[in-house]
């Protein structure tokens, strides 16, 4: 069997083996060994092969970055930061029309620079703002799915983990990803809030319930003393961690240390954090960094399996023979992340898809940090769409609502997957949103 033909079939051997649910680091490694093996026909290299990508796959320095930005978006998460942020974003907005809904999206926005994490930020305000819309008369439809459609920034405005891992397989710089989130991250939470007023202003009885707003004590007016108190320190965070990163004061791996340091402060100030949440967050820390980085180890052995066979040279040849050009090649390969999104989490489509795509990217012209937006945006999208949707689960779990079904988050995050695609394409003809700050 030739090379490139033994290549495409471990590929389908792997897909297989996912969807029989193996876990996809044990796949990644396993046809990654046995692809080098088959390929050179010699079991000594394949192991020796995986060795080294178990030492070099993530032996660098900015690997530190992972279990930093962990650490502090699960600092910030026990330190009631979210609920203050919404609280401010809701007496700022509250005489706005569908302003509830607006508040969430830009407390998630603000809680995402932070987080880097869209499950933690789906759970928080799932907690915090599905109940308040609801007493205001909004439908669990409209609550639920604005909360899960506005948890997908935690992965586009930087910190990300996604970017991270995007940053690591395409080997591009990870502090000039999160720079070049920041537009693009900005535009879609923007388009998000005129998504709700548009609704909220022409079509309200498609947000608000037959009764309409129940009755409820006139609302307080937030004093501007505690309305700064609550927001001044996920403000700080976002400023610490972003401007050091712009001004190029530190590097991404002494943000996440500088970050959960000031998260960590933070925790303490507020009298948030004891030693009994101390210990769940460090050993909460410990799993998912481990797991982040042994997905990497396995994807680094895969991508280099791929390269030794000829895979992306042979994709790349076939794309050119087609015809299709850049944005041919850029619009299947976005509709083929999105239909792996419906039954793979995000790292995972990451893992498989970018050590095939990143190399054909850069021979098409593409920039790879362009490139690796777009492919986050579309990854993000899968955290919304059935029958997997993450994102739609972790509302569905943290409500524990038996009268709520996951169709009813799933119709409500919808017009929000409408508005990142709109995005998607405005970023893909316009590649300045996502490189101009980037230089």
């Amino acid at each position: 069997m030739e090379d490139i033909t033994l290549g495409f079939t471990l590929i389908g051997v792997m897909v297989g083996l996912i969807m029989l649910g193996l876990p996809i680091g044990i796949t990644l490694i396993g046809t990654g060994a046995v692809g080098v093996w088959l390929i050179r026909d010699n079991p000594d290299l394949a192991f020796r092969f995986t060795a080294m990508s178990t030492y070099s796959g993530i032996q660098d320095y900015l690997f530190a970055t992972i279990p930093l930005f962990v650490l502090m978006g699960l600092l910030v998460s026990v330190s009631n930061v979210g609920r203050d942020t919404f609280e401010v974003a809701q007496a700022l907005l509250r005489r706005v029309r569908g302003g509830l809904g607006m508040a969430t999206v830009g407390a998630n926005a603000i809680f995402a620079a932070v987080t880097g994490v869209s499950i933690a930020s789906a759970a928080v305000f799932t907690k915090v703002a599905v109940p308040e819309m609801v007493r205001h008369g909004y439908s669990m439809r409209f609550a639920t799915g604005t909360v899960a459609g506005s948890s997908i920034l935690g992965m586009l405005i930087p910190p990300s983990l996604l970017m991270i891992v995007y940053g690591v397989l395409a080997e591009v710089s990870i502090g000039r990803m999160f720079i070049a989130g920041i537009l693009p991250g900005i535009i879609i939470a923007l388009g998000f809030v005129a998504l709700i007023w548009v609704r909220a202003t022409f079509f309200p009885h498609r947000i608000m319930t037959a009764a309409g707003p129940a009755p409820t004590v006139p609302e307080r007016d937030m004093p501007a003393g505690e309305m700064v108190a609550k927001a001044v320190p996920i403000l700080s965070l976002v400023v610490l961690i972003l401007g050091g990163l712009y001004s190029g004061f530190f590097t991404p791996t002494e943000a996440g240390a500088v970050g959960a340091a000031g998260a960590l402060v933070i925790a303490l100030a507020r009298r948030q954090l004891d030693w009994p949440k101390f210990w769940r967050v460090l050993r909460e820390t410990g799993l998912v960094s481990a797991s982040i980085l042994f997905l990497l180890i396995a994807a680094s052995l895969y991508s280099r399996m791929l390269s030794m066979a000829g895979v992306p040279q042979a994709i790349g040849e076939m794309v050119e023979t087609m015809g299709l050009g850049p944005y041919g090649f850029l619009a299947a390969f976005v509709v083929i992340v999105l239909l792996m999104g419906m039954i793979l989490d995000s790292t995972s489509i990451l893992l498989i898809m970018v050590p095939i795509g990143a190399p054909i990217a850069q021979a098409m012209g593409f920039d790879l940090i362009h490139f690796g937006i777009m492919v986050i945006i579309a990854v993000e999208m899968g955290l919304l769409t059935p029958p997997f949707g993450i994102s739609v689960f972790t509302v569905k779990a943290t409500l524990s609502d038996p009268r709520v079904g996951v169709e009813t988050i799933f119709a409500g995050a919808l017009p929000y997957v409408l508005v990142m695609g709109a995005a998607l394409v405005l970023i893909a003809f316009v590649p300045a949103i996502a490189t101009a700050l980037v230089g």
